[in-house]
């Protein structure tokens, strides 16, 4: 037998396959999953975003007791963060919408059911 013509089991391309489906479904379900928390607690984690900018925004001022421009400036810069932070969820969550339509696209109906009670149990 020669040597060279054995594969081994992992290196079949139907494995390979089927180990990357797998993986292409769990991030999916994950992605799916945090963007349909993050939609219940939005309003909570925007109040929350505010008061910690507050917090900071004083922390700031007294740790290093800065002037009246300088909190100014800084309320500007803690702004300009949070709506990078903000720009970049909502990226996530388009990114996150587009990967669940794409798996709708390959389930047949009764398939996309049981897809939607999993995403569903999994909230």
């Amino acid at each position: 037998m020669n040597i060279n013509k054995m594969r081994t089991p992992w290196a079949n391309p139907r494995v390979i396959g089927v180990i990357l489906l797998v993986f292409i479904f769990g991030m999916a379900c994950g992605a799916l999953t945090m963007r349909l928390k993050s939609r219940q607690s939005s309003s909570r984690a925007a109040m929350a975003r505010l008061e910690n900018k507050k917090n900071v925004l004083a922390s700031f001022k007294k740790e290093l007791d800065l002037t009246p421009q300088q909190e100014e400036k800084m309320e500007i810069v803690l702004d300009d963060f949070m709506k990078y932070i903000h720009d970049l969820q909502v990226q996530m969550d388009e990114i996150r919408s587009h990967g669940r339509d794409q798996i709708l696209k390959i389930l047949n109906d009764e398939q996309k059911k049981k897809f939607e009670t999993v995403l569903a149990n999994s909230r």
